[in-house]
């Protein structure tokens, strides 16, 4: 009975594993038997496949053909697999060689008539294949563009099955990849467009030179959301690294651009509070797709009018804020997502949300209960708070001396690169990813420099996390201050951010 073989890349999360697929013809009754834990959509690739097949002029087997994903155990979501499966039955019938098939994976959904179809993934899988040992990859054609990101592997694409029978027969080439366009960087607003609101200035370039949470809350139309959408324009450039990785998640995810897929500035992503928690967090049937929190990996989350979130989505936030990954349990297997990103929290003062304070009509005890919605763990999770103030009059003198994203910028940059070279030895990137312990011991400051995070805890108003979060906000001000270690100055500083309540 003629056995052939061929591979493909299956996805767990943003982590690939080569997947062999094997193409058995014996006799009996004409069926298509597909085993490996094939979920619905991956079912009903027998039946795409024998119409592809047939339409690019290609002989379907007569007789029962049985079709293995190796390993068995491991379950395969996606039609990615259909141009492996289509190759696999037509090396088993001896319509193509097998020799070229060795060392080289093959993505694509294969469409009735035979076109090859994009799929969301390209990238992860290419590097799951490339970290294998595999040479060569055929794609879509029209994921070339995201292909070619992948060094070290030999990529090509095809536009229709015919295509890569006349490449794996020698008779025909394939689509090589072109040269990669400069990447131009999205627009990010400038900082200089705000006015007024000093203090929230001051706190947005504390939070982006030290990768801090942040708590803006103010009346409607003070400028909370223009200062979020800020944030990433004062943020240092994503590495090749965090490009790569953060260009994954949104391959997987399907929102890659066409043109210019690689991800090269922090994201910005900001749902609408009536989003689920599946969508928020990541889910869905099967195995989990990543939701808003990891697309916002290695930038910026937005919630605005956080109150109206609901709990559950915000408590759902408390443990992978600590971790900076989401991990999404299934029967099928368990996923995980990044998702190490700079939380932004924006809320009214009270439900009526008046532009001014007296003329409120909310009881103490309603506006208590409204911003009683953002609970007191997760607010212990918040670096920063300010409180925003109505804008008495608009200044042009102000506008026009306002500083610009560029020349925060400088500044956050230098603060990044103090922090960089500090904790180089030990693996973190900014203040805010170091460890407490780390903070209290190997870098543990002088008792004249915490005698206020100490008097703060004493009297009950700072927990042992807080005062760890006090700690790596005083080390980002030191930075920003062009200091070799925070004193008091810097601990008052921090501990501030931390006492300003919302209200």
């Amino acid at each position: 009975m003629p056995i052939a073989k061929s591979w493909s890349v299956a996805l767990l999360g943003i982590d690939g594993r080569v997947i062999e697929i094997e193409a058995d013809l014996g006799g009996g009754l004409s069926r298509v038997t597909l085993v490996g834990l094939p979920d619905a959509g991956l079912r009903e690739a027998k039946d795409r496949v024998r119409s592809a097949v047939r339409n690019s002029g290609q002989p379907w087997p007569d007789g029962k053909v049985t079709l293995g994903l190796s390993p068995a155990n491991l379950p395969k979501v996606g039609s990615a697999y259909d141009l492996g499966i289509a190759v696999a039955v037509l090396a088993a019938t001896g319509a193509v060689p097998a020799t070229r098939l060795l060392g080289t994976v093959l993505l694509g959904e294969l469409a009735l008539d035979g076109r090859v179809r994009a799929v969301r993934g390209v990238l992860p899988g290419l590097l799951a294949a490339r970290a294998a040992g595999y040479e060569r990859a055929v794609v879509p054609a029209d994921s070339l563009v995201e292909a070619a990101l992948v060094d070290g592997i030999e990529v090509a694409g095809a536009t229709h099955l015919r295509d890569l029978v006349g490449w794996l027969k020698g008779e025909a080439g394939l689509v090589a990849p072109e040269p990669p366009a400069p990447v131009v960087p999205p627009q990010v607003p400038d900082l200089a467009d705000v006015v007024g609101q000093p203090e929230a200035r001051w706190a947005l370039e504390v939070a982006a030179a030290g990768g801090h949470h942040l708590l803006l809350t103010g009346p409607p139309g003070v400028g909370k959301t223009m200062l979020a959408k800020r944030l990433p324009g004062l943020l240092p450039p994503l590495s090749s690294e965090e490009s790569l990785e953060v260009t994954a998640v949104h391959s997987v995810d399907g929102s890659l651009s066409k043109s210019s897929p690689l991800v090269t500035v922090p994201p910005f992503v900001a749902p609408h509070h009536s989003i689920s928690v599946p969508a928020l967090i990541g889910g869905g049937s099967g195995l989990a797709s990543p939701g808003a929190i990891s697309r916002a990996h290695r930038g910026v989350l937005f919630l605005d009018e956080v109150c109206e979130f609901g709990s559950q989505r915000l408590e759902s936030l408390r443990t992978i804020l600590e971790e900076g990954e989401v991990r999404i349990a299934r029967v099928k297997g368990s996923i995980t997502y990044p998702a190490r990103f700079q939380l932004v929290l924006a809320s009214n003062p009270c439900a009526c949300a008046p532009p001014k304070d007296v003329d409120c009509v909310c009881s103490p005890m309603a506006r208590r209960r409204y911003l009683g919605r953002l609970s007191g763990p997760l607010l212990d999770r918040v670096d920063l708070r300010v409180r925003l103030r109505q804008l008495s009059a608009i200044s042009v003198h102000d506008t026009d001396t306002a500083e610009s994203s560029e020349t925060v910028r400088a500044r956050v940059l230098e603060a990044r690169a103090r922090a960089a070279h500090r904790w180089q030895d030990h693996g973190w990137r900014a203040n805010s990813e170091v460890p407490g312990p780390a903070l209290r011991r190997e870098f543990a400051l002088p008792p004249s420099s915490t005698v206020l995070l100490d008097r703060a805890m004493d009297r009950g108003i700072l927990s042992g996390r807080g005062a760890d979060r006090c700690l790596r906000i005083a080390w980002t001000l030191a930075d920003l201050d062009a200091e070799p270690r925070p004193g008091p100055e810097q601990v008052g500083s921090a501990l501030a951010f931390r006492e300003r309540v919302a209200a």
